[in-house]
């Protein structure tokens, strides 16, 4: 039995000819979809604001006028995780693959040209896969409005269903004292992950306390850690704890960890084996209890490999292990980062930018992104400082994402004069090639079913 089959969804049928939808809406009702009729436009945007569909089955033309274009943007608006699929006439078809572009699901074509009919089983497959990709959505939402309830995890984006498994590694993580090693290019996020880590174990009372390993000489690193005595050193005026006694009881948070010098790694290890510390220029031993997160930016497999790194403090600090992917391979979680970093900027800058516009949302999306999550930070930041209001757009995008001409609207306005079928297979190609040829996250970003971009891959000779 196909899976979709277990899968019923509560649908809105518009068609002003109301014979049409009364068959459509019965087609659906046979596999056990709980149908709703109407035939005005007007009519459903008021019922989308009113009430929640998982899909959306509307004709596209309402007494010659494409009305069913604005049934597709009040569900947007109105009711968010909504699909909404389109049925037209073959006339109309290149009119769809516009409203593709603009968050459609999909689209039927009627039997024929002026015919009043749909395929059943067609009707009946899109709609199902529509209720799934629904299903799929609220899920997530579910699980992401659960996690930030319970366990805090509000600072942390994640619509990826690769980030939202960490996130739920973190919570099922964070009540035990198991050391944690979190993984990732620079600027993924990993001091929000310890701290998420912190917030929601039994130690989230006490300290918190972060050193950044990097850069620092072996000496200068024993002393910030674990503290010293009077007189142990030229300068030593007084005793001074150190950053684990500081932390005790609480967690230390060890950034850039395959940076610290041999040495400290040995010493380090016995504060994770025997829970004991010496001050410089002392004897006596120091028991503390503190959580060890630790984070790196390099491949500290490698580094045990080439002797850098010592193996027996590898295994002490993994734990648990976490590896935070680059934000080049989560690019659905960029759209919802833009919209909050917009909102910081406004409230720590004064200003009232009120959104950003499709074209730069896109180029924002697509970029690079090397500095990952801290880059586009800064990039959205600078942009909100500079324009102070209105929505931004392509203009305001950093110099790097323009070019040195302007070159990210330039390349947009080069769709013009294109036909919409060649300037749609020009996008499903720039998208493939974002995303490295994943067609899931392909059909994500561009707002269709996987189906639909399977057979547009297809239909445009795309697949090599």
């Amino acid at each position: 039995m196909d899976p979709l089959e277990n899968i019923k969804a509560k649908v809105l049928v518009v068609d002003d000819y109301g014979a049409h939808a009364e068959a459509v809406a019965d087609v659906l009702a046979t596999v056990g979809h709980a149908t709703v009729v109407l035939e005005s436009a007007d009519e459903a945007i008021a019922r989308l604001r009113a009430e929640h569909f998982d899909v959306v089955v509307t004709d596209l033309m309402f007494a010659g006028a494409p009305r069913g274009l604005d049934v597709l943007a009040a569900a947007r608006k109105d009711s968010p995780g909504t699909e909404v699929i389109l049925m037209t006439a073959f006339s109309s078809v290149d009119t769809c693959r516009t409203a593709l572009m603009q968050g459609a699901f999909d689209y039927i074509e009627k039997a024929g040209t002026g015919a009043e009919e749909v395929n059943p089983d067609d009707l009946r497959a899109v709609v199902a896969r529509a209720a799934e990709r629904t299903a799929q959505q609220r899920t997530i939402h579910e699980l992401r409005e659960e996690l930030d309830k319970q366990y805090g995890f509000e600072g942390i984006i994640a619509r990826s269903p690769e980030m939202m498994r960490i996130l739920e590694t973190v919570r099922r993580t964070a009540p035990a004292d198991l050391p944690v090693l979190i993984e990732g290019e620079s600027g993924t996020g990993k001091e929000l992950l310890a701290r998420a880590l912190h917030a929601n174990s039994r130690r989230k009372n006490a300290r918190f306390v972060a050193l950044n390993c990097a850069g620092l000489s072996e000496t200068l690193l024993e002393d910030e850690l674990f503290g010293h005595v009077r007189g142990a050193y030229t300068g030593a005026t007084a005793d001074r704890q150190g950053r684990f006694e500081y932390a005790d009881g609480g967690t230390m948070f060890l950034d850039e960890v395959g940076d610290m010098p041999l040495p400290m790694q040995a010493k380090l290890l016995r504060v994770l084996e025997d829970g004991e510390l010496v001050r410089v220029g002392s004897n006596e031993p120091v028991h503390v209890d503190v959580r060890v997160v630790s984070a790196t930016n390099a491949d500290l497999a490698g580094r045990v490999r080439e002797g850098r790194f010592r193996e027996d403090l590898y295994f002490r600090l993994k734990g648990v292990s976490i590896r935070i992917p680059p934000l080049r391979q989560r690019r659905e979680d960029i759209p919802q980062m833009i919209e909050r970093f917009i909102a910081q900027a406004n409230d720590a800058h004064g200003t009232k930018v009120a959104g950003i516009t499709p074209e730069a949302r896109r180029a924002l999306v697509s970029a690079d992104w090397p500095g990952n999550v801290r880059q586009l930070r800064n990039a959205v930041e600078n942009m909100v400082v500079l324009a102070g209001d209105g929505k931004l757009g392509t203009n305001d995008l950093p110099a790097e994402l323009r070019g040195p001409e302007g070159a990210a609207a330039e390349g947009l306005g080069a769709l013009a004069g294109m036909s919409l079928s060649d300037a749609e297979k020009e996008l499903i190609r720039n998208t493939l090639r974002m995303v490295d040829g994943n067609r899931q996250q392909a059909a994500r970003i561009l707002g269709i079913g996987e189906r639909t971009l399977y057979r547009k891959i297809k239909e445009y000779g795309l697949n090599d």
